[in-house]
């Protein structure tokens, strides 16, 4: 019972992809095992190449379409290395840490499942992997403190922290739920909803929904665009997207201006297609304005329409 299994469970509640960490495919992996002095380096450096694989390749297409739940994070694999690796094999690898993830998409959270060294054995003895039938306790104490200092001075993304050692989140769907919970707090989404609900009442029903679901599409967008704009090299500046987005706005007033023209003079054009291309372009420049500002653009949404929601308005 661990970060696959929890992976997999909060897939449901977050209605996103899974991407699972490759163990059987890498072939030095029993040899590992067996001699760790002598097939650490090959082992490491197969797990880094297919994690930045994984990482490079899946992750950016994946967020296209939605939110992703990772059972790993690229980051943690410099831990095992400075375990398992010293001297220049160690100076290698991370040369080709450092050069690997800088092309890498950071994640909105990583969740730590602490638990202490007994519990840690149980498990990998409940999951009966065959290459680590005779794993070294001594190994996974050294491995269960590496993780702890690692993420005890960890500041690269938001973390969350989950004592493991007394819940079972596989056999008890309250422990579920209540990570679950936690989860969501920690991503921004649980503690906006009672308000909003509230707000809401005096909403449609309709209305009401949108604000609950607890939907992040703007924030995947934004997030796609940071990366759409760091691989192709786009300028990311405020000023300049704010000019681009003018620019956008006027070609879109010349759409509009276009289809009154047609309105006026009784005129059949679908000037459809024109205005959706030119709506999307300016949303996409509103979006990188966001990104520029630091603004998370559907948290800045929801605020500003609740409290619009409770205005009395001038006739």
């Amino acid at each position: 019972m661990g970060k696959t299994t929890l992976a997999r469970l909060l897939q449901p509640a977050f209605e996103a992809s899974l991407l699972l960490e490759e163990f059987e495919e890498n072939p030095f992996l029993a040899d590992f095992y067996a001699d760790r002095e002598r097939y650490a380096f090959q082992t490491q450096l197969f797990f880094l190449l297919s994690r930045y694989r994984q990482q490079h390749q899946i992750v950016p297409e994946t967020l296209i379409r939605g939110s992703l739940i990772s059972d790993y994070s690229f980051s943690k694999d410099s831990l095992f290395a400075h375990l398992n690796l010293a001297g220049d094999e160690l100076a290698m690898y991370e040369r080709v840490h450092t050069i690997l993830s800088g092309n890498l998409v950071q994640p909105d959270l990583i969740v730590f499942l602490r638990a202490n060294t007994d519990v840690l054995m149980d498990r990998i003895a409940v999951r009966d992997r065959t290459y680590e039938r005779d794993m070294d306790r001594d190994y996974i104490d050294r491995l269960r403190i590496a993780y702890e200092r690692f993420f005890a001075e960890y500041q690269d993304t938001p973390l969350l922290t989950l004592d493991t050692n007394r819940i079972n989140f596989v056999q008890n769907p309250d422990d579920l739920t209540t990570i679950t919970g936690k989860v969501q707090s920690a991503l921004g989404v649980l503690p906006r909803q009672p308000e909003l609900l509230q707000v809401g009442t005096r909403l449609p029903e309709a209305n009401r929904a949108v604000f609950a679901d607890g939907q992040r599409r703007l924030r995947d967008f934004q997030r796609w665009h940071e990366a759409l704009d760091e691989e192709k090299g786009f300028l990311q500046d405020l000023f300049f997207n704010f000019f681009c987005l003018t620019e956008e706005i006027g070609e879109l007033g010349t759409v509009l201006a276009g289809a009154w023209r047609d309105q006026t003079l009784g005129q059949q054009q679908d000037r459809g297609p024109a205005l959706r291309d030119e709506l999307a372009d300016c949303l996409a420049y509103l979006l990188k304005l966001a990104n520029d500002a630091g603004i998370d653009l559907e948290d800045a949404y929801l605020d500003k329409m609740a409290h619009n929601s409770t205005r009395e308005w001038r006739s």
